[in-house]
């Protein structure tokens, strides 16, 4: 009698378990469509713990031009989230004995004379507190809009001052992870790109995941969209601040809505690879998450430094970028350690019409992954609303 008592125990917590999973896909759900709606761009949302998914959604459009709607396969642009693999990449080095990440730049780039070299470290680099100012050329158009990994990295070789002293700031700067592309290119003696394939993607098993190449199509590739009107965007979560002027080749949704392509060859900066050029899918992005966690590609050591408290991002006096409370820099991913909230760590990404956000958290296998191919979604109330629902849930 015991027995079947036990047995009796053990269905009733699975069916429970069960419905309680349901409720919660069932909410998760009903906030996406509060979100998303079907004739507009839109985005891939999943939700997993550990291996299990415990929510997984597609809603919009892919591309505007030929109806194609976003699923399962379909690629987005991850944005400046492409900077933690670059900065993985350095890491596998150090383990390897190749590299510190405690060396100065100048060790790798001896061809630029400035002593400024020898005061950054690629930790400084790795943290967002180099100090390295952003002297692109904006005045350029052309080159903004087509400026490749090499033609970005031109103006180091000139430069002679640093904004503050390394280490002591933070400020977001995407140009200097191109230096860190480029010592793994000179220590190991292939293009970054191909060492990337080599040593994560393929085997994660990221089938569906590839730099951005201009020459290239990417099969089931989406393209980023903004809403055509005349906007300035000035969110503190976006990658910097832009002003969107109407175009006049637009698309317009089933609600009126009028929205115009912006990806290459729109919007600037897009070629450029290890800062923000990395075209995946939400079930590849949750296989990079599952590799980290098993230490497949760096170790515990490695990865906990990674998450490390390396920069304070709250009150910069250099960066807007996730400039919020109880914020900080790891090495490639950013630290929220609000009280009364589990520690998160993630990364947001913003490039044209894409808006990506990847996130965990400490003590928990739980992951919050959000490709969107529209940027005008206040990412940071979704996230917000997420976990809120993970935590009525138990979950989190």
């Amino acid at each position: 009698m015991g027995r079947n008592i036990g047995i009796l125990v053990f269905l009733y917590m699975i069916s429970f378990c069960n419905s309680r999973a349901n409720e919660f896909a069932s909410d998760a759900e009903a906030l996406m469509e509060s979100v998303y709606y079907d004739s507009a761009p839109g985005a891939a949302v999943l939700i997993a713990n550990g291996d299990s998914i415990l929510f997984e959604g597609y809603y919009g459009i892919a591309d505007m031009e030929t109806q194609t709607p976003v699923d399962s396969s379909t690629v987005f642009n991850i944005a400046s989230i492409s900077k933690q693999f670059v900065v993985a990449s350095i890491l596998k080095l150090q383990e390897d004995g190749k590299l510190s990440i405690d060396d100065e730049v100048a060790k790798y780039f001896p061809e630029y004379g400035n002593d400024i070299w020898k005061k950054v470290k690629l930790k400084h680099i790795m943290s967002q507190s180099s100090g390295i100012p952003d002297l692109r050329p904006r005045g350029d158009r052309n080159f903004m809009l087509y400026a490749t990994d090499s033609q970005s990295m031109e103006y180091f070789n000139e430069l002679d001052s640093l904004k503050f002293k390394p280490g002591s700031e933070y400020d977001y700067v995407n140009p200097t992870f191109l230096l860190l592309a480029e010592i793994i290119h000179r220590i190991e003696g292939v293009e970054f790109v191909d060492f990337q394939n080599c040593n994560i993607f393929k085997p994660a098993g990221m089938t569906s995941t590839s730099y951005f190449n201009p020459d290239v199509k990417i099969p089931h590739s989406a393209h980023g969209y903004v809403a055509n009107d005349d906007a300035t965007m000035n969110m503190t979560d976006m990658d910097s601040d832009k002003r969107r002027d109407r175009a006049e080749d637009y698309f317009v949704d089933k609600k009126g809505r009028q929205w115009a392509e912006c990806d290459y060859g729109e919007e600037t900066f897009f070629a450029t690879r290890p800062d923000g050029g990395i075209y995946s899918t939400a079930r590849d992005l949750l296989k990079w998450e599952n590799m980290l966690s098993t230490h497949e590609y760096i170790g515990a050591e490695s990865l906990n430094d990674a998450y490390g408290r390396h920069a304070k991002v709250s009150g910069s006096g250099f960066s807007t970028y996730q400039n919020r409370p109880h914020t900080w820099y790891g090495y490639g991913w950013f630290v929220d350690d609000t009280p009364g909230r589990c520690m998160k760590i993630y990364h947001t990404g913003d490039n044209g019409g894409f808006q990506a956000y990847l996130a965990k958290y400490a003590g928990s296998s739980v992951k919050v992954i959000i490709l969107s191919n529209r940027n005008d979604v206040d990412r940071w109330k979704l996230q917000g609303d997420i976990e809120d629902l993970l935590i009525k849930y138990g979950i989190l």
